[in-house]
């Protein structure tokens, strides 16, 4: 009996062993696939960070421009350029 229960004692190890090593080799993998996903999510943020910084500078332009266009200076530039208007003491040069 004792030579039986040697046996299965060693294929009861055995077993546990390859389990053991499934495992093992099952969480590696599983362990590579989130390092690329993490690396792939690391590469996104950073792309989206560098778009955010254009879009808020893209922003800032279009406030200067519409504060432009609010002013004075531009109702001026628009009337002398598209409507020809000009001041009465105004001389305008044109070229030939």
């Amino acid at each position: 009996m004792s030579r039986y229960r040697k046996r299965k004692e060693r294929a009861g190890r055995g077993s546990i062993a390859c389990i053991v090593i499934f495992l093992l080799v099952i969480m590696s993998v599983q362990i590579v696939k989130l390092y690329q996903k993490n690396q792939e999510y690391i590469a996104r943020e950073t792309e989206l960070t560098e778009q955010l910084g254009e879009e808020t500078e893209r922003f800032e332009q279009l406030t200067e421009y519409e504060e432009y266009i609010g002013s004075r200076e531009y109702v001026e530039d628009a009337a002398k350029s598209k409507l020809g208007l000009v001041y009465e003491n105004e001389i305008i040069f044109k070229e030939k």
